[in-house]
């Protein structure tokens, strides 16, 4: 009934470089075409940071939990995806900038034929993004929303230089999200949250993977856990693949859907 699986130790000891390349052989993604004539599902690992009694943020963000072990395994994630897809909330708040090229796995994207850094691609119902927000004057950044969204937001996220698609109607719909991404190409999604896309996520049964940072904290206070969403909860099993610890104290687990056939 009890098999054990030990957790890999990681020390502060180790060498940089060869730390980044031995984690990316941890998390790989599964081979998929990212061509015609065969579009398959993109692969959706999401990433997430908690601490030990489940708060998401502290002080209102998520970068308050993280170490420097957290922050390897955020870059080589990162490293590894041809799309960063965030709540667009998350986003702002948590000052995200466009992806750029690692030089650590310049090699390996071009072998995998990716771009030299991935996409970033933020999901909005509400398209309240401050017009401002660097991102959006980037190409290679898309906006995610609904038909319903408003349209005077539409026109000032279009007016500033943001690509805006729609994915549903009166609402993101997640597999249109899906669709999305295969249709660019982005067979290797990673997104980072917030709670409520990663609610939208479990809602739909589209997660294939979770890959959990336990901070070695407790917080208490009222932040929220790493999901919610208004509908009833499901359980959606999944097993652990991988589990990593550090010097610091910090867990690492990895996730992946016990759903055969995904």
């Amino acid at each position: 009934m009890f098999g054990l699986q030990k957790a890999t130790q990681l020390t502060s000891a180790d060498d940089e470089t060869a730390t980044l390349r031995w984690l990316a052989e941890q998390y790989p993604y599964p081979d998929r075409p990212a061509s015609p004539p065969c579009l398959p599902r993109p692969y959706l690992r999401v990433n997430m940071v908690s601490s030990i009694d489940g708060a998401v943020t502290h002080n209102g963000r998520s970068g308050d939990l993280a170490g420097p072990g957290d922050k390897a395994i955020f870059r080589v994630l990162r490293a590894l995806a041809d799309v960063v897809l965030v709540g667009a909330r998350t986003a702002v708040v948590e000052g995200y900038r466009q992806p750029s090229p690692d030089d650590v796995f310049t090699a390996a994207r071009a072998d995998r034929e990716q771009t030299p850094a991935p996409a970033l691609a933020l999901v909005s119902r509400s398209l309240s993004i401050p017009t401002d927000y660097p991102p959006l004057s980037c190409r290679e950044t898309a906006i995610l929303t609904c038909c319903d969204a408003p349209d005077s937001r539409r026109r000032a996220l279009s007016d500033a230089g943001a690509t805006v698609i729609d994915c549903g109607d009166d609402t993101v719909d997640i597999s249109a999200v899906l669709d999305v991404c295969a249709e660019r190409g982005w067979v290797r999604v990673l997104s980072e949250g917030g709670p409520s896309l990663l609610g939208s996520f479990i809602a739909a049964d589209a997660v294939d993977e979770l890959c959990v940072t336990t901070s070695p904290n407790v917080a208490a206070g009222t932040a929220e856990r790493i999901a919610h969403h208004p509908a009833t909860a499901q359980l959606r099993a999944m097993r652990p693949t991988t589990i990593i610890t550090d010097d610091d104290g910090f867990v690492y687990t990895r996730w992946t859907r016990t759903t055969v056939g995904r």
